[in-house]
């Protein structure tokens, strides 16, 4: 029986993608807006698609409706399917073999918790050849607030597991501080790992459970997370 759940962030936590998803945002508003955006004031890091796309939606007057919001998706994946071959990126120190370690040990599950949408992690994670270590996620598409996604991290994994995940038995692993919030949220352990854009000290000051300069030495890892 799994007792333990760990729940990744993706972007500076398991992968860096060389700012392909920035990049597929711009093309998305060029092409849907006719504007050459660098996403000055749009904060991007550690929040989900879906509020992003509010965000810029605001700049350019737009209506944040389903039928907008999908639109202005599918096309930021459609540049991010091609941008991501075209960028230079790869999996952050430690991620895989962490994961394999992880997916070791039966009573742990491995899962997602991101501001990605569902499909955007799929391109991801598949083009760095790790999305298969991944039982199932909470995703932008369940909700725009990132401290929202929990709930339903929660309950994939009780529908999958047949059983419920004690929230200090589940950890939530992240490189900046909404991921930090988004794990305290719902009274879940917080990892911060300083391989995204901020600093450990900058982490530090959020007070989380766990924090790593990066996952690089995956023996002390799993050891000062008790496993």
């Amino acid at each position: 029986m799994k007792t333990r759940l760990f729940l990744f962030d993706i972007d500076g936590t398991l992968i860096a993608s060389g700012g392909a998803g920035e990049k597929a945002l711009t093309l998305a508003i060029k092409e849907r807006f006719g504007a050459n955006d660098s996403l000055e004031g749009i904060e991007i890091a550690g929040r989900t698609d879906t509020g992003i796309a509010r965000r810029i939606f605001e700049r350019y007057g737009v209506e944040p409706n389903t039928e907008n919001l999908t639109g202005f998706l599918d096309c930021y994946l459609r540049h991010l399917e091609t941008r991501l071959p075209a960028t230079k990126g790869g999996v952050l120190p430690g991620i895989l073999q962490l994961l394999e370690e992880l997916k070791k040990r039966p009573a742990v599950a491995v899962a997602l918790l991101t501001g990605n949408i569902r499909a955007g992690a799929k391109l991801k994670l598949t083009h760095y050849g790790v999305w298969h270590f991944f039982e199932f996620g909470a995703f932008a598409d369940d909700h725009h607030d990132r401290n929202r996604l929990g709930k339903f991290a929660q309950d994939r994994a009780r529908e999958t597991h047949g059983a419920p995940f004690a929230p200090d038995q589940i950890f939530v692993l992240g490189d900046t501080p909404h991921d930090i919030d988004c794990g305290k949220a719902f009274g879940a352990k917080t990892v911060a790992i300083a391989t995204g854009r901020y600093s450990v000290e900058e982490l530090r000051a959020h007070r989380p459970d766990f924090l790593f300069q990066d996952l690089s030495n995956v023996a002390d890892v799993l050891s000062t997370l008790g496993l």
